[in-house]
């Protein structure tokens, strides 16, 4: 099965403005449009809300070329900023990334309003430079209330919605952490997966032992069974976690010793005669990129 690749690592990286060449020159046309101007309020209310794209330039150490982003890195030039948070492309083929890209992680962006509420910014400076309502400024602002510290580590750089963050409070500070956890492990941060957990989750691990468990369309008995299930299933990966480098350990150390006796001709040529169908399979593990 073929596996695709990502565009862009999805962990941001601070680069000083000094060291991304822009790939074309803004236009004064271009900054005379309202988006531009809606481009500069954002950044000196708020900061930089979406990263740039960048790409190592060839022959130049430490130099990126600009992929996406042309209007927030003169903006940022023209408020006399010197660095910002930027996405490294794979290739830089600029067309590949203007549909991916989106804004910061929900937390990212809550540690950002903060910082400009700090600075003296209001709500509505807020809301107007980031073009939107006050109601989801302030939500923002109070998004990681009631959340582990913890869990909030696991989770900043993750692509997980201020829906689902908001359904951690529904569980103990523990019962976040092992959420969080469960949510890297199985790369999933959609509200439906995490409202999943929630309703898994034992009776005293929620934030209010005393309330009772409720989904639309679902019975006291299903969501019982759901968290009989869930729990059994949560040890089993508990068990598949401790002896994963054991058995890790195992397989490459048998990959190993396939790969010395199929480089022995006797033993490859015996193989082939008598035993082609054992043989196909070593030649398949004996060339896998993993175990």
């Amino acid at each position: 099965m073929s596996t695709a690749k990502l565009a862009f690592k999805l962990q941001t990286v601070r680069l000083a403005l000094e060291d991304i060449l822009p790939a074309r020159l803004v236009s004064e046309a271009q900054k005379r449009i309202g988006r531009y101007d809606t481009i500069v309020s954002s950044i000196r209310v708020a900061g930089l809300v979406e990263p740039l794209v960048v790409h190592p330039q060839k022959g130049q150490a430490g130099k990126y070329l600009l992929v996406n982003g042309h209007m927030r890195l003169l903006a940022m030039k023209e408020l006399g900023q010197t660095h910002a948070d930027c996405l490294i492309a794979s290739d830089d083929e600029c067309f590949t990334y203007n549909a991916r890209v989106s804004r910061l992680p929900a937390i990212q962006e809550h540690k950002m309003i903060t910082r400009a509420v700090k600075d003296g910014a209001s709500l509505e400076r807020i809301a107007e430079a980031l073009n939107i309502s006050s109601k989801l400024v302030y939500a923002s602002l109070n998004l990681l209330k009631g959340i582990n510290d913890e869990a909030v580590e696991m989770l900043k750089d993750k692509p997980i919605s201020p829906k689902a963050l908001r359904m951690l409070t529904k569980v103990n500070g523990d019962r976040q952490v092992d959420i969080a956890r469960l949510m890297n492990e199985a790369n999933n941060y959609h509200a439906s997966y995490v409202e999943g957990l929630v309703l898994g989750t034992r009776k005293d691990q929620l934030a209010n032992p005393n309330s009772m468990k409720k989904k639309k369309g679902m019975s006291v008995e299903a969501i019982a069974k759901m968290e009989q299930e869930l729990e059994q299933l949560e040890s089993g990966m508990d068990a598949i976690s401790e002896t994963y480098r054991e058995n890790m350990f195992t397989l490459q150390t048998a990959q190993t010793y396939i790969k010395s006796l199929l480089n022995n001709s006797r033993v490859a040529k015996y193989l082939v005669s008598r035993h082609a169908e054992i043989n196909t399979e070593f030649q398949n593990i004996a060339t896998a990129d993993s175990v």
